[in-house]
Formats: C-alpha cells, sequence, structure tokens
C-alpha cells in the first residue's frame, strides 16, 4: 500500500535509496528552513559542534568493541560499491559510527539519511546550496559554527552538524523520527522523505549497529 500523497516521482527515488543498479539518488537537501534560535539552544548546538574530539570509538569491554569491529567489516562490504578505496571507507564508516553515537543516535538510521541525501558523495551540492554526505546548509556555518562554509565538505565536520542538526529535530519533536526527518527535509509532516530515508535505512540493517 502507497503512503498518502505518494507520486511516481517518490517511488523512484525510493528505488534509487535502496541502491537499486541504474538509479542514483541526487543530492536532495537544501529545503531546511532557518529558525530562531534560543540562546541556551544555539550555545549548545555551538559547543556540541566545537568539540572536535577525533572519531576514535572507546569501548567499556571486549564485546562492544567485537560488535564494533563486526558492524564494520559487514558495513564496509556493503559500501565498497559506493566507496572503492578501503582507506577513505573505513575513516567513513568510522566517523559515522562515531559522530552518530556521541550524538545519541542510530547509526542505520543516519547511514541510510546520507544515502538518500548525498549517494555517499563527499562533495555532493544540492540546488540549494546544501553540502557534503549530510547536506548541510549554508546558514549553519553561520548560525552554530565558525561560519566557514567550505568546512562543511569536511567529512568529519559535515557528519558532525548532520548528527548534531538531527538530534536537535528529535529532542524538537520528542523523539518522533517521522517528523525529525521531514524538519531535516525541509518537509514536515509529508511522507515521501521519511519513507525515502526508511528504505534506504534497511540496506544497512546489522544487529551490532
Amino acid at each position: 500500500m502507497k503512503p498518502e500523497g505518494w507520486t511516481r516521482r517518490d517511488g523512484l527515488l525510493a528505488l534509487a535509496a535502496c541502491g537499486l543498479p541504474g538509479w542514483s539518488a541526487p543530492a536532495r537537501a537544501g529545503g531546511q528552513i532557518e529558525e530562531p534560535l534560543a540562546d541556551s539552544v544555539r550555545g549548545a548546538l555551538s559547543a556540541a559542534i566545537a568539540n572536535t574530539a577525533p572519531p576514535i570509538p572507546e569501548f567499556t569491554d571486549t564485546e562492544r568493541r567485537l560488535a564494533y569491529l563486526r558492524w564494520l567489516g559487514a558495513t564496509s562490504d556493503r559500501l565498497k560499491r559506493r566507496k572503492p578505496d578501503f582507506q577513505t571507507r573505513i575513516e567513513f564508516l568510522q566517523t559515522v559510527w562515531y559522530e552518530t553515537k556521541r550524538a545519541g543516535l542510530d547509526t542505520t538510521l543516519v547511514m541510510g539519511l546520507i544515502q538518500v541525501e548525498s549517494g555517499f558523495r563527499k562533495f555532493a551540492i544540492s540546488s540549494v546550496g546544501a553540502r557534503g554526505y549530510m547536506q548541510i546548509m549554508p546558514f549553519w556555518a553561520r548560525l552554530i559554527g565558525d561560519g566557514n562554509v567550505p568546512a562543511l565538505f569536511n567529512m568529519q565536520t559535515n557528519l558532525r552538524f548532520g548528527c548534531v542538526i538531527l538530534r536537535h529535530y528529535l529532542d524538537r519533536e520528542r523523539g518522533d523520527t517521522f517528523m525529525a526527518l521531514g524538519r531535516y527535509n525541509g518537509s514536515r509532516g509529508k511522507p515521501q522523505y521519511p519513507n525515502a530515508v526508511y528504505a534506504a535505512r534497511r540496506q544497512w540493517a546489522h544487529p551490532d549497529a
């Protein structure tokens, strides 16, 4: 059964999100709306962005580390077609893991979001100027960063901004992932974008994520 408001274009985007041969998802974000932020919220987001600890996962026990290594190996194999260079792929996945756990996000959800937003292209730019893996709008660099828009193409910077922004939207929506994803895309309340992310997320499902 198709969701309400579902169109043929949405179906094609969902196919692209699932990674089917012959389909390439465009850079899709850029609909994010610049909203006034309370000083306390802006301060908290700025602090979250500014903490530049290296993306090296730390584990409290051996089993957690082994779970991470299982996820890393399995996900690396799935991502090989999109990122052929081994070192680049591992650094990307290590950073995704680190930033999602740091922000308290589901790693597979963020992998799905990146697939829909940029197709895992580091230098993707949307029609309205959103940048990088998680398609960060330039206004965020001014709003909670240091104003350095080109830095949004840096891998860790981009993933850090994206995860902090998604966490912010989740908090605003009281944990409602559907509505938070809509905010991220600038289409709050509409099903097309969240459904595309959910479809892509299934491709990255892993018991240790």
